[in-house]
C-alpha cells in the first residue's frame, strides 16, 4: 500500500502532503538566514522543518525517523554550497515517507550529483541561494522519477508492498 492509499485521521492525502512538503522546504530556507546576531531563524526553520515531517501522510515511523537527519543536514547547509550533497538526507526520508520501493533508490544518484556540482561551481556563501535552487529543481525531479518508477507495475512484488512491513 502506498501512502495516497494509507487511512487517514484528519485531512486528505494532497493537503497533508502539500502542507507537509511546504514546512519541510520553508524550514530549509528560513533557517538559511541565520548568522551568528541572528539566531531566530535557527528555532523557526527548525520547528517548521520538524513539522512538516510530522504532518505528512504516512505511517508514524517512517514520517518520524527521518526527522532528526533531516534536521542534522539543514543545520550542515550553513556551512554553504559545498554541504549541499547532504540533500540527499532528507530526500531518502521523503522516498521512506512516501512508501516507495526499492528500486526508487537510483534517484538518489543525480541529488548527489547536484551537490558536487553546487560544491564546484559555488565556492562561497553567497552562492548558496543559486546552489539550493539547483538542489530544489533536480530533487524535485527525481521526486517525480521515484513517484513514476512507483507506479511502475514492475517496481512492486505481486505478494507484498513494503508499507504493508
Amino acid at each position: 500500500m502506498s501512502a495516497d492509499h494509507l487511512p487517514l485521521r484528519w485531512g486528505t492525502h494532497r493537503e497533508r502532503a502539500a502542507i507537509g512538503l511546504t514546512l519541510i522546504a520553508g524550514g530549509l530556507v528560513h533557517l538559511q538566514a541565520a548568522s551568528t546576531t541572528n539566531l531566530w531563524p535557527l528555532a523557526v526553520g527548525s520547528a517548521a522543518h520538524a513539522l512538516g515531517w510530522f504532518l505528512l501522510p504516512a505511517r508514524a515511523w517512517r514520517r518520524l525517523l527521518p526527522v532528526a537527519p533531516s534536521l542534522g543536514t539543514l543545520w550542515l547547509l550553513l556551512t554553504g554550497p559545498q554541504a549541499l550533497w547532504t540533500l540527499a538526507i532528507p530526500y531518502l526520508g521523503w522516498l521512506l515517507a512516501r512508501h516507495r520501493p526499492w528500486i526508487t533508490l537510483i534517484t538518489v544518484g543525480p541529488v548527489l550529483l547536484a551537490g558536487v556540482v553546487a560544491a564546484v561551481a559555488f565556492r562561497e556563501y553567497p552562492g548558496m541561494l543559486a546552489a539550493l535552487a539547483l538542489g530544489a529543481v533536480v530533487t524535485v525531479g527525481c521526486s517525480w522519477w521515484a513517484a513514476a518508477l512507483d507506479r511502475a507495475p514492475s517496481a512492486r512484488p505481486r505478494t507484498a508492498h513494503p508499507a504493508d512491513a
